[in-house]
């Protein structure tokens, strides 16, 4: 998580204001647990809301921008305002990491007023971590806020989510988000809709991508499976191409793809595809395959992303070969 991030976006309004509410009416809980997909701006906005509670003069629900504590913020070490994130992408968040911030969490302000800790994402914290933090939810320091932030809410404990007031954010509309990315890419809609269709309607996901290398890389994959369809390439050669890479960003494209199959198979005229980039490959595929081993297929690829969220390490270039001869095997 980048300190420096901190933006409500315009989809987020309606939460910014209720919490800004509760604030002003002295009743904001000690857990906050921020819901919703990934992409959409809750990360920034939970830095968002510690800034405005750390600052010592706000001006019309915003920070001041200029007292000691927001000087702090903008330098990125503000003694009060801690995170807390895996260590490497897709590792667990250890108990050792959890005690050492919740310690720190109840000890005095340095700055006065609130200590704050944002954790994102919050289910990527192992057994021995939530049940570490849920001592310090069930026994809050005073003037404490906890800020998790959650992308998979099925994959928090319970007795976590129980114990947080929670604030679900939906994924915006296109008609949110279209004028918003065309304006930050400087794009016309057009292409800021297939962008979004292609980040599955994630605004910060599309940005990324644009941004970044994934659009390559995505570029890369789907290219592969199509070639992989009409055997041009074979699973062990595209697997050893690809087993370096992200695996979540693989396994989330893949079952983007799968779920545009079940629509076009479904009979429903003009569906709305995720991946309208590869609407021949999809359409080719859909006339072909058996409905059963599209849905087996999207039952591997959720246990396997499940998997890795909950920390197995597999052996990437074999789990990439399984899911892409059962890929092939969907048109035999």
């Amino acid at each position: 998580m980048n300190p420096a991030d901190e933006q409500i976006y315009p989809w987020l309004q309606e939460q910014w204001n209720h919490l800004t509410q509760q604030r002003d009416a002295g009743r904001l809980p000690h857990a906050l647990l921020l819901s919703g997909p990934a992409g959409i701006g809750k990360a920034a906005f939970g830095t968002a809301l510690a800034h405005l509670l750390l600052c010592h003069q706000p001006e019309n629900g915003r920070p001041c921008g200029h007292c000691r504590s927001c000087e702090l913020i903008a330098s990125g070490h503000h003694p009060d305002r801690l995170f807390l994130s895996p260590e490497e992408p897709g590792k667990p968040i250890r108990v050792d990491q959890v005690r050492e911030l919740t310690t720190v969490l109840h000890s005095t302000a340095q700055q006065g007023g609130y200590r704050i800790m944002i954790m994102e994402p919050a289910e990527a914290m192992n057994v021995a971590a939530a049940n570490a933090l849920l001592k310090t939810l069930e026994e809050p320091g005073q003037d404490t806020l906890l800020i998790l932030v959650c992308h998979q809410l099925g994959q928090l404990m319970p007795t976590i989510r129980s114990r947080c007031q929670r604030i679900e954010f939906r994924m915006p509309t296109a008609q949110e988000s279209t004028p918003w990315l065309a304006q930050k890419l400087e794009m016309d809609e057009t292409a800021a809709g297939k962008l979004l269709a292609i980040a599955q309607g994630a605004p910060l996901a599309a940005v990324e991508m644009k941004q970044g290398d994934l659009l390559e890389l995505r570029r890369t994959f789907m290219s592969g499976l199509a070639d992989l369809i009409r055997d041009r390439t074979d699973a062990i050669s595209l697997a050893q191409k690809l087993h370096k890479e992200e695996l979540v960003h693989l396994l989330d494209w893949w079952l983007s793809l799968l779920s545009d199959l079940v629509r076009l198979q479904s009979g429903a005229q003009n569906p709305d595809l995720n991946n309208v980039d590869m609407t021949k490959m999809l359409s080719a595929v859909a006339q072909r395959a058996d409905r059963v081993r599209i849905f087996t297929l999207v039952d591997r690829v959720q246990s396997e992303r499940k998997s890795l969220m909950l920390r197995y390490n597999p052996n990437r270039q074999l789990l990439l070969e399984k899911l892409m001869f059962d890929w092939r095997a969907l048109v035999r």
